[in-house]
C-alpha cells in the first residue's frame, strides 16, 4: 500500500498561497518551508510585524480522569503539581537513563483534563507508563489544527480578531474564547500566541485572522523562517538537537536535560518520576555535555570568499548537521545547527561542548568549506539566548 502524505486543516489556504513548491514532511504532514522563493520576509515578519505559522503537525494528546495531574507529574521532569486551570507548562521526558524522549507543553484545560503535545509520536509511551492510573489517553491530533502567531505585532491582531481581553494573557497562559484554546505560547522566542482549532473550523480561523492581520503586515512563514528564529532564541529541536531516547542505537547517542540545557525543569525535590535516580546521580557528578551558543568569526568567512574571487556566502537557511569542534587539534564538541541571524547580524550556532569548554567567551574552532576548501575559523562560546525581547515575556 502507498502511503501518503497528510495535509493539516489550513492546507486549503497555505496551498493557495504557495508560490516556490517549497513543501516538506514533518510528523507525517506535509508543510510549508517556505512559501516563497527565499524566506526572507517570512523570517523579518516575525521579528519586525507578525507571522502566522501552520504548526498543526505537532501530536496532540488528552490526558484525563481523576489520576491525570498525578500521572503527569509522574511522567515528565518538571514539578506540575502545582499547575492550576489555565496554565501551560514546557518540559521534558525522559527514560529510566534519565535520556529525553521528547519535549513539549502540558496545557491545564479541566481540573482533570490535560492536553500535551510533542514533537514526536508519544502514545506508546504514555500508555507504557499509564499502569495503576485511572486515567484515559486520547491522541486527538487531527481533531485540532494549531497556528502559531509570532512576532510584535501578534497581541494587536489577536485582540482584535478575538477580542481585547486576549491583551493582558500573561506568558504561559491559556484561555479559551468560544471553542477555541488560546496559549501565550511560541517557538520563536519572541511575544508569540499559539491558536487551537477544532479541525472543521480552520479555514474560517485562519480567514479571519489574515483579514485583521492586513494592517499588520501580516505574512504566513514556514519553518525555514522559524528555524533562524528558534536558533536566536536558543530553543532546542528533536532530531536535530538531540537523539530522543528511543530511537539512540546507543546511550552516548541520546542527551539529558542537563545536557540540553534544560536543567532548569529537572525537579528533584518533587516524589519519583521516571528518570530520576539517574538525573540525581547526574547532578551530583556533572554531564559530559553542556549546551551554549557559538558566534563564528563571519567577518574571517567573508575573507576566505573574497581571497578566492567569490561572494560571501552566509548561510541563510539554517544547517542541521553534527559539525566537530576543537581546541586546538583535540575534539571538544560539536555544533548541532547554525544560521545567519539578520536581526542580530552574525553567524550563530547551537552546540554540546564539554563543560570545561563551555564558560562564555572560550574560544573554540570549527573546520568549515569555503568553496571546495576546508578552512578554521573561530568560533566563541555565548550564553543562550541570543535574542530575547522584553515584549516575549512582558505586557502592557
Amino acid at each position: 500500500m502507498m502511503l501518503r502524505l497528510k495535509t493539516t486543516p489550513f492546507h486549503p489556504r497555505t496551498s493557495s498561497l504557495m508560490q516556490a513548491n517549497q513543501w516538506r514532511r514533518w510528523g507525517g504532514y506535509s508543510v510549508a518551508s517556505s512559501y516563497e522563493m527565499t524566506h526572507d520576509r517570512e523570517y523579518l515578519a516575525m521579528r519586525n510585524a507578525c507571522a502566522v505559522l501552520d504548526v498543526s503537525a505537532l501530536y496532540k494528546y488528552e490526558v484525563s480522569g481523576p489520576d491525570a495531574h498525578a500521572f503527569l507529574d509522574r511522567l515528565v521532569t518538571r514539578n506540575i503539581s502545582k499547575m492550576e486551570v489555565g496554565q501551560m507548562a514546557y518540559t521534558p521526558w525522559c527514560d529510566s537513563r534519565g535520556k529525553v524522549v521528547d519535549d513539549g507543553t502540558i496545557a491545564r484545560l479541566e481540573d482533570r483534563v490535560f492536553r500535551l503535545t510533542a514533537a514526536d509520536p508519544n502514545y506508546h509511551w504514555l500508555e507504557e507508563n499509564a499502569p495503576g492510573f485511572n486515567i484515559q489517553i486520547r491522541e486527538v491530533s487531527e481533531e485540532l489544527g494549531t497556528l502559531a502567531l509570532q512576532g510584535p505585532c501578534a497581541r494587536e491582531v489577536l485582540a482584535e480578531t478575538f477580542g481585547d481581553s486576549l491583551r493582558s494573557l500573561p506568558f504561559y497562559a491559556i484561555t479559551q474564547v468560544g471553542d477555541l484554546t488560546i496559549s501565550r505560547t511560541g517557538y520563536s522566542g519572541d511575544l508569540g500566541y499559539e491558536i487551537w482549532v477544532p479541525s472543521h473550523k480552520a479555514v474560517e480561523v485562519w480567514d479571519r485572522l489574515l483579514e485583521v492581520g492586513k494592517r499588520y503586515a501580516i505574512q504566513p512563514a514556514g519553518i525555514w523562517a522559524l528555524d533562524v528564529a528558534r536558533i536566536e532564541a536558543g530553543l532546542i529541536m528533536l532530531d536535530v538537537d538531540y537523539t530522543p531516547a528511543n530511537k539512540a542505537t546507543t546511550p552516548a547517542q541520546a542527551s539529558t536535560p542537563y545536557e540540553l540545557g534544560l536543567g532548569w525543569a529537572v525537579h528533584l525535590q518533587k516524589p519519583a518520576f521516571v528518570g530520576k535516580k539517574a538525573l540525581q546521580k547526574e547532578k551530583l557528578e556533572g554531564s559530559a555535555y553542556n549546551l551554549v551558543g557559538l558566534e563564528i568569526d563571519h567577518v574571517a568567512l567573508g575573507h576566505a570568499y573574497e581571497s578566492l574571487g567569490l561572494p560571501v556566502q552566509y548561510p541563510h537557511v539554517p544547517w542541521r548537521d553534527i559539525v566537530p569542534l576543537f581546541n586546538d587539534h583535540k575534539q571538544v564538541g560539536y555544533a548541532t545547527c547554525g544560521t545567519w541571524s539578520p536581526t542580530l547580524k552574525k553567524y550563530v550556532a547551537l552546540a554540546q561542548v564539554h563543560p570545561s569548554q563551555a564558560s562564555p567567551d572560550q574560544v573554540l574552532h570549527v573546520d568549515l568549506l569555503v568553496d571546495r576548501y576546508r578552512k578554521r575559523f573561530d568560533a566563541c562560546v555565548k550564553k543562550l539566548p541570543f535574542f530575547h525581547p522584553e515584549r516575549k515575556r512582558g505586557n502592557p
